[in-house]
């Protein structure tokens, strides 16, 4: 095995009759280092813009979430609220009651989404940490009256400013009673002053306005109906069973959703993108690979001399083959330690320094994520190295048996 790699060694970095296999050589590591980096950076930047997305979701996604099996709305059970309550793992839940409604502020119209929620929604939720311009959320004047937080885009579209006096009507069609054409009484109208404005996400910011539960439910007609029980874990870790036990405590006639089942869509999107991505970085790098393919080929057919000398010298035909084997391996090793170094020096400067920049201002950071994780760091290279002793192994196999079979 020693003698085998040290040939190897010398055949790779010796300087060569013909300089073409010198510089075929040279970019067989080029193209393994290029492809492997390429690899390590792209995965690190999935891993970065996966765990981004996941802490925007996670600032509303409840870590559990209750919703009826069928219809949108239904009425808890007290009792069941109060097992609930008593389960082990269980920090705190809050009622929701989520519809769509007609906004207006002035002279501006903008439909959204309003959410009612109880008190317990802060805690369940990162809400707090999402309000802009130091505002404290809050869904209470001091004398008890209602207030709306707002969405970033919501209020940008409405003109809506929070240090003016203008409330902001919501607009909701009649659930009971006779169809009427008169707008003042086929709709409930309603008003309530604007305290604070939240930014996480443009798509969620432009969708969302929070109110006070009882308040929702004046305003669409509710009496004890909620849409969601969303629920925050003592122990993140055991969520799996807990989930378990909360479907047997609730029963068929609920779904119960981790925050991966609430987004699973986007997560499975996210996830094949991911793999579509590393399969054709990974066609990309066999195709790069064929450039040792060449630079073998032209080898053996130079070493044709030296073949001959160290069969004379009683090596056998196993030993030739290992020679050129760990030669053309040489050259994927090498372009995978280049690459790995490289890809990991270009995510550090992103992750220091953010030098590339996302597009827009409505996230919660400029710069593209990046993030580092040891599996990738193991994958790569045995995908590249496998790929690479591909790659020698054939040519080896089949041009040194015209020199290996006639002696």
């Amino acid at each position: 095995m020693k003698l085998s790699v040290y040939i190897a060694k010398r055949y790779l970095f010796a300087k060569k009759s013909r300089n073409a296999i010198n510089i075929i050589s040279a970019v067989s590591v080029a193209g393994v280092t290029v492809g492997t980096m390429a690899l390590i950076i792209i995965l690190s930047v999935f891993n970065g813009l996966e765990q981004m997305v996941s802490k925007i979701f996670n600032t509303f996604d409840p870590e559990l979430e209750i919703t009826a099996a069928e219809g949108k709305v239904f009425v808890p059970d007290p009792s069941k609220l109060a097992a609930l309550s008593s389960l082990k793992g269980v920090a705190v839940y809050t009622l929701t009651l989520e519809e769509n409604a007609l906004l207006m502020y002035e002279e501006k119209q903008y439909i959204a989404t309003v959410k009612g929620v109880d008190d317990n929604f802060d805690d369940v939720t990162g809400i707090d940490s999402a309000m802009t311009d130091d505002i404290k959320y809050n869904l209470r004047s001091p004398g008890g009256s209602p207030l709306a937080v707002v969405g970033a885009g919501v209020a940008n579209y409405l003109g809506l400013n929070i240090n003016f006096i203008a409330q902001l009507e919501i607009w909701v069609p009649k659930r009971t009673g006779s169809v009427n054409l008169d707008p003042e009484k086929a709709f409930i109208k309603k008003y309530i002053t604007p305290s604070g404005i939240f930014r996480v996400e443009q798509e969620h910011d432009s969708k969302y306005v929070y109110l006070p539960l009882d308040f929702a439910r004046s305003v669409f007609e509710y009496e004890m109906e909620v849409s969601t029980i969303e629920i925050k874990t003592s122990d993140p870790d055991n969520t799996e069973s807990l989930q378990a036990a909360i479907i047997k405590l609730f029963g068929p006639d609920y779904v119960v959703k981790n925050r991966f089942q609430q987004q699973e869509i986007f997560y499975k999107v996210m996830r094949s993108e991911r793999l579509a991505i590393f399969i054709i970085l990974t066609l990309i790098l066999l195709i790069a690979s064929f450039n040792i393919i060449g630079s073998l080929t032209m080898l053996i057919i130079e070493k044709e001399r030296d073949i001959e000398i160290l069969k004379s010298l009683g090596a056998d035909n196993a030993l030739i083959r290992k020679i050129f084997i760990f030669e053309g391996w040489l050259i994927s090793i090498i372009g995978a330690v280049a690459g790995i170094a490289l890809g990991f020096i270009i995510c550090w400067i992103q992750q220091r320094f953010g030098i590339i920049k996302l597009a827009g201002d409505s996230l919660i950071m400029d710069s593209y994520p990046v993030v580092l994780k040891l599996k990738d760091f193991i994958i790569v290279p045995v995908t590249v190295l496998l790929i690479g002793f591909w790659a020698a192994w054939y040519p080896v196999r089949y041009l040194t048996r015209k020199y290996l079979l006639k002696n």
